[in-house]
This record gives structure tokens, sequence and C-alpha cells, in this order.
């Protein structure tokens, strides 16, 4: 199925050379130098990915990092950078956090604008314009980020642009027709990713999603898995935990893309299902591109 018809499908057949762009950028102090201890900010998709920036900084020795969600976030702990991630610059939340951060710690933002609020609060700003989104549904602007950040932190990213180009030829590998219930399932870096796909069924496609850490889902959330599931694995899995999902009548979907690449895929799905409900991915219900508070 095609998903050109809307400006979110246009959007996400466009990330193979948004991404190739994006690793032209230079300037990498916005994800952290070596040895910094980190808070990485975000609301919504951008919690999502702070979570994954975190992960990946971490897991590279390149310092403490944490993430926070900005509308939870209060100040306490010393950080030597906050990084707050917003598209849109605008975020009241956001805002509102960066001005509550210590005066001695260096602060940075990573955004799709240039002339929004945020700059004013920050000593650095890392502006991805050219990954910028007229939908309200964000898709490139996050994974531009995160292949940019996994290229700063020595993460080996060579041909993902490629990998995705050739995943977005192909059909979608299920039937989104086939399911009401979709559960996104992650660990480590990619429990971000699980998050972000489990959203944009939400935003897209106003229907039933969950994401949960891969091994946690035996913890509870697999008693309401049933025929209609389908429970998307990002990275790698044990055979036991498809074994123990696939009792229960719902269908485990895992392959061997790039996590990143799958999250393509998963957008590609939320859009296709919004298609098969009759909505139009672009006018998501309730949603506007900025959340701008009192």
């Amino acid at each position: 199925m095609s998903i050109t018809g809307s400006i979110t499908g246009a959007e996400i057949e466009s990330q193979p050379a948004v991404w190739a762009r994006a690793l032209l950028e230079q300037d990498r102090s916005a994800f952290g130098l070596p040895g910094e201890r980190v808070l990485f900010l975000g609301c919504g998709t951008s919690a999502f990915v702070a979570e994954s920036l975190a992960s990946l900084r971490e897991r590279a020795g390149l310092g403490e990092t944490d993430a926070a969600y900005a509308s939870e976030w209060k100040p306490g702990r010393h950080y030597d950078r906050v990084v707050a991630i917003t598209r849109s610059g605008s975020t009241s939340e956001i805002l509102t956090a960066l001005a509550s951060v210590d005066p001695g710690t260096r602060r940075s933002a990573i955004t799709g604008v240039g002339d929004e609020a945020v700059h004013s609060f920050v000593d650095n700003s890392l502006v991805l314009d050219f990954a910028d989104e007229q939908s309200v549904v964000q898709t490139r602007f996050p994974t531009s980020l995160l292949i940019l950040a996994r290229q700063a932190y020595g993460y080996d990213i060579a041909g993902l642009p490629d990998a995705a180009t050739a995943a977005i030829a192909a059909p979608l590998p299920v039937d989104v027709a086939q399911f009401d219930h979709f559960v996104y399932l992650g660990s480590g870096w990619t429990y971000g990713l699980a998050q972000e796909a489990a959203l944009k069924v939400r935003e897209a496609a106003q229907a039933w999603s969950e994401s949960y850490p891969l091994l946690d889902y035996r913890h509870g959330p697999i008693a309401v898995a049933h025929p209609g599931s389908l429970v998307w694995i990002f990275g790698e899995v044990q055979p036991d935990l498809i074994a123990d999902i696939e009792a229960t009548g719902a269908t485990v979907y895992s392959d061997a893309l790039d996590p990143l690449v799958q999250l393509v895929q998963a957008q590609r799905l939320a859009v296709a299902l919004a298609a098969s409900r009759g909505l139009n991915p672009d006018t998501p219900r309730h949603l506007s591109r900025s959340v701008i508070l009192n």
C-alpha cells in the first residue's frame, strides 16, 4: 500500500535522504561531550528519543546519562549539560524546565526550527531544520536525530539510509487489517523506539497500542494478548519469549533489520492502519504541533 497520499506518508518516505543529510552535521556537542554528565529532556516523542539517547551514550562509555520528561523533572542532581529535545522549540514544559537549570550548567537544544523561544534559554543549539515536518505526527525529525547521535557516539550506521530505502520500497510485513491490538517491545535503547512506535499507532490511527520493556512483557501485560494482537519486537529476542507470546494466539513480528529501520516500518504501519480505518494521519484527533500552556 502506498502512503504517499498523505503529508505524513511522504515525510516517512523522505527519511533515507534526510538521514544522509543529517550525517553531514559537524557540531555534535549537543549530544554531550565525552566525560560530561548529561541529562536529556523531552516531551512525547522527544521524551522517548531522550531515553534512547541516554542508553546509547552510557553504553558507548561516554559518561553518566539520564533522561526525563520535561514536565516531571525537578532540579536536584548535578549535570554538566542539560539537553532539551524539542522539534517545535516552543513547548511550554521544555521552556519551564530549562529556566530551572542551575546557572553553571551548560544548556543545549536539539530542535527543528531556528527562530523559536528555546534558543534564548540555551548556550548552543543543533538545528535540524531540514528534518522538520509539516505533519503533527513526528517521523523523520526523531529518526534523523537518532541516526546522527549513533554516529556521534561511535556506532556503525553505514548503510542505514540504503536499508531504509529498501524497506520503504517493500510491502509491509504484516496485514494491518488482521489486528485490533498492537504491542511494541524493546530493550535498552530500543525500548524508546517501542514507545515511539506505539505512540504513532495511537496518534495516526486512534488504535489500541502498548509498549513495554522486552522481558517485562510476561510480567502482566501478556494477559491481554489474543489472536487479534500483533506483538512487534525491536532488536534481538530469545525464542522462548516468542513461544510464550505465540501460545496466546497473538502474532509475533521480529526481523534482522536495524532497529531504526524497524521504526520506519512501524511508522508505515501506523499510516496504513489509519487508512484502513478511514482516518487522515495528517489531522490526528486532539493534537497540535506544539503544546503551549498558559
